[in-house]
């Protein structure tokens, strides 16, 4: 019901409000004794789908495409949808580059995370990150508010799931970290990951059939072993004892998008060692990131393989942006690198441990890229086109619109909301905590697997009928302000 008890003077003021403007999904009038009514429900809906359009069309036509139109294709493929979180699964059909066919949980149930604990890494609890990742069947993964997920030990992830942080500030920090091992079809979105450290020397559940013992880790924030078809989007990443992200031992499928990284010094591996011939495979795309404060090295260090460069804004490095062994190709387009005040350091390129005889036939190559500060970037190998297909995975953006296909980097705030996309959530149902947006939509994954529902007061609210009249009055005032977009 979209309204349930009127005051009387509630119902007035529709009264003589709504023959102001026609309402064409609303039904006729009635006829009573001459007198036309019409009904109240049926004019809050249509006005609150007026409404919606209006701002759909205003995003969507305005300056510049309007503000969730920024160009970068990822975001635009579900942002500027305002029902996206009913939808969420639809992310899974954003995805570019090397790891565009990474699934996710797509197509699977929902699961909500409940429970920030992580108490026996060999019996997780049911709600708990830990209980969701280690199911055999897909998964999408969500949050029912926000939380801090300190993990006792590595988060060793099951294939076809998704981690979707979206509507709720997800840290997991201060403990082990993620661990993709030998798993296909894992998304990664909207989580801040930092502060990992070493974990291992104990027994891990991988699989609701299977525990282990794990050696000692490295602490790195994303470790993939082994994986394929992986997509990790829009985190936050920072200050872990070894990798931000590293992917070794034939991995390959990856797309690595849209994330801030900041204040660490070895950021990226990519490949195992010079001699581990399986990483001659790899393919790996780096879009739309963001490299921050703070930054060393390694943005990335590659081995062996195929890199796409494409479309990020290094901001900040002390040693080198992008480093090799091993005649890795790589392929580095429309980025824009800004050079450190360091002299010494402004060289965006280092070829680690090799002699120029050797890595001047490896095929490095520098196309559209935007050189600040005394930047620069040294090229080798032959440069031709056809070289680098299997390093070239998404159609380069002019690096002059860096600042704008890279402005949402990382984590989209720590509130639901970025740049007036409303984030709301499945359902709205009344037994939730007040909800991952603070709005009453924690209900709303009711029947979800492993939603566990707490009490919470009612909270009070305006009247349903002045909502109603703030409604028309804001399309009558977007009416008469926005005719064109009718």
């Amino acid at each position: 019901m979209v309204m349930m008890l009127l005051h009387p003077l509630c119902v007035i003021l529709l009264y003589h409000i709504a023959p102001v403007f026609p309402l064409p999904n609303s039904p006729p009038p009635h006829h009573h004794h001459n007198v036309s009514v019409y009904d109240p429900e049926a004019i809050v809906r249509s006005v609150q789908m007026k409404v919606e359009e209006s701002v759909r069309r205003r995003r969507m036509l305005g300056s510049g495409g309007g503000s969730c139109m920024t160009g970068n294709p990822i975001d635009d493929c579900w942002r500027c949808d305002p029902n996206w979180g009913r939808n969420r699964q639809r992310l899974a059909d954003c995805a570019i580059g090397f790891g565009k066919d990474a699934l996710g949980g797509r197509n699977g149930r929902i699961y909500v995370v409940t429970d920030p604990s992580d108490g026996d890494p060999v019996n997780p609890a049911p709600g708990t990150l830990r209980y969701g990742v280690i199911q055999t069947e897909p998964l999408w993964i969500v949050f029912a508010r926000d939380m801090v997920i300190r993990l006792n030990e590595e988060l060793i992830m099951n294939s076809f799931k998704t981690i979707d942080g979206r509507g709720a500030n997800v840290h997991i920090a201060g403990g082990a970290c993620i661990t993709i091992q030998y798993v296909s079809n894992i998304i990664i979105h909207g989580v801040h990951i930092h502060d990992c450290i070493p974990a291992g020397n104990a027994n891990v559940r991988s699989t609701p059939n299977h525990y282990g013992y794990r050696s000692k880790s490295d602490g790195d924030g994303v470790s993939i072993f082994a994986g394929k078809h992986i997509w990790v989007d829009h985190c936050t990443l920072s200050n872990c004892a070894d990798g931000l992200i590293d992917a070794i031992m034939g991995s390959t499928a990856i797309t690595i998008s849209n994330n801030y990284f900041s204040h660490h010094d070895e950021v990226m591996l990519l490949g195992h060692s010079d001699s581990y011939t399986p990483d001659t495979s790899m393919q790996v795309t780096i879009a739309f990131n963001r490299f921050g404060e703070a930054l060393v090295q390694r943005m990335p260090r590659c081995r062996l393989g195929y890199f796409h460069i494409v479309n990020n804004d290094f901001t900040e490095w002390q040693m080198y942006a992008i480093g090799g062994s091993a005649n890795p190709t790589i392929n580095s387009q429309g980025n824009r690198y800004i050079a450190p005040t360091d002299r010494n350091a402004r060289e965006v390129t280092k070829r680690v441990d090799t002699d120029e005889k050797d890595w001047a036939r490896w095929n490095w190559r520098t196309e559209g890229d935007q050189m600040v500060n005394g930047a620069f970037f040294v090229p080798s190998g032959e440069g031709l086109s056809a070289i680098y297909q299997k390093a070239s995975s998404v159609e380069p953006k002019s690096a002059g619109l860096i600042d704008q296909l890279t402005q949402n980097a990382g984590v989209f705030g720590s509130t639901p909301r970025s740049n007036g996309v409303s984030m709301l959530y499945p359902g709205g149902g009344t037994g939730g905590d007040g909800g991952v947006d603070g709005s009453g939509y924690g209900g709303g994954y009711g029947g979800y697997m492993g939603m566990t529902f707490r009490g919470g007061a009612v909270r009070s609210s305006p009247p349903n009928c002045w909502r109603a009249v703030a409604i028309i009055l804001v399309l009558l005032e977007l009416l008469l302000s926005s005719a064109v977009l009718y």
